[in-house]
């Protein structure tokens, strides 16, 4: 028990003490999220990508493994959300928003600095890639669950070129492939706003989380938290050996396929009218069961 206390205290804690401060801060003053959360989107976490791609040089073949296996995760716990949920005969707005908490994980605001404390700068850059490919899926196939099929394709490929983090990847794969160096002022650059992500991301998660809406839906709940901190690190550790990552990354992307429900689905289930309330209760739910399921993760993993 003691070796789990520390883990808590030294990977975890810190990061319940700032999303607390903020949540605080934010309930005490009513500042509103948007402003930071436009920063983080538009300017600190494609500096965050371009920075830790470039300066750790993943390879190709890296790169095109931690993409596959986040697409895989997050197809394997939608194909099993939706067969228990209409096993259970959910509704069908509620189907859509129980797959949208089990499906998308908050692995920007709340992974990125997790697997930073527990595993280093290495180990933040396989979180990165997973991040960018979690947010690619949620703008294109989470528009559609959300939606339950009546979304415009060609709006949700619009959503996808409105996600900054996408041209940063690109931009970081140029880089790889040719061997140029990146000038040393942009490289500054880049770094400094990199560096202000994380922190951000914290202060936003707190304050994102006042718009939770507790919902009395238990079974629904259940299932979607179920899913979202049990059933995806177990889908995660039976398919990583598979794409054949090991180390650093290994650790990474099991630590991210455990994080809680993404705020990000909060958005889409507001958009599509796909039980908002519930998805926003779901998001604070699975966030605050997490000390109970990643702190023995982390010492499986070896933190």
């Amino acid at each position: 028990m003691g070796e789990l206390a520390n883990l808590f205290a030294y990977n975890l804690l810190p990061i319940f003490l700032i999303v607390g401060a903020s949540f605080l801060f934010g309930r005490y003053t009513g500042i509103s999220p948007r402003p930071l959360s436009q920063l983080v989107f538009h300017l600190f976490s494609p500096c965050l990508l371009f920075t830790l791609l470039t300066q750790n040089r993943l390879s190709g073949s890296e790169i095109s493994r931690v993409m596959l296996f986040a697409v895989a995760c997050t197809l394997i716990i939608g194909a099993l959300t939706w067969i228990f949920g209409a096993g259970f005969r959910l509704e069908r707005r509620m189907l859509a928003g129980v797959m949208l908490s089990s499906m998308f994980m908050n692995a920007g605001n709340y992974g990125l600095p997790v697997v930073l404390f527990a595993f280093g700068e290495t180990a933040l850059s396989y979180a990165s890639l997973y991040f960018v490919t979690s947010a690619i899926l949620a703008y294109t196939l989470g528009s559609v669950i959300a939606s339950l099929g009546s979304v415009n394709l060609l709006r949700a490929l619009t959503n996808l070129l409105k996600v900054p983090s996408v041209y940063a990847l690109a931009l970081a794969l140029i880089f790889l492939a040719t061997g140029w160096k990146v000038p040393v002022p942009l490289e500054r650059t880049f770094k400094l706003l990199g560096d202000a992500s994380i922190p951000s991301m914290l202060v936003l998660l707190g304050l994102q989380l006042q718009t939770a809406v507790w919902s009395n839906n238990s079974l629904p709940m259940t299932l979607a938290s179920s899913m979202r901190l049990l059933v995806s690190p177990m889908v995660a550790f039976l398919l990583i050996p598979l794409f054949g990552l090991v180390g650093p990354a290994r650790q990474a992307l099991i630590l991210e396929a455990a994080m809680p429900t993404a705020v990000l689905t909060t958005v889409l289930a507001t958009e599509f009218n796909a039980e908002p309330s519930f998805v926003s209760a779901t998001v604070l739910m699975t966030t605050l069961l997490t000390p109970l399921t990643l702190t023995p993760l982390l010492a499986l993993l070896g933190a």
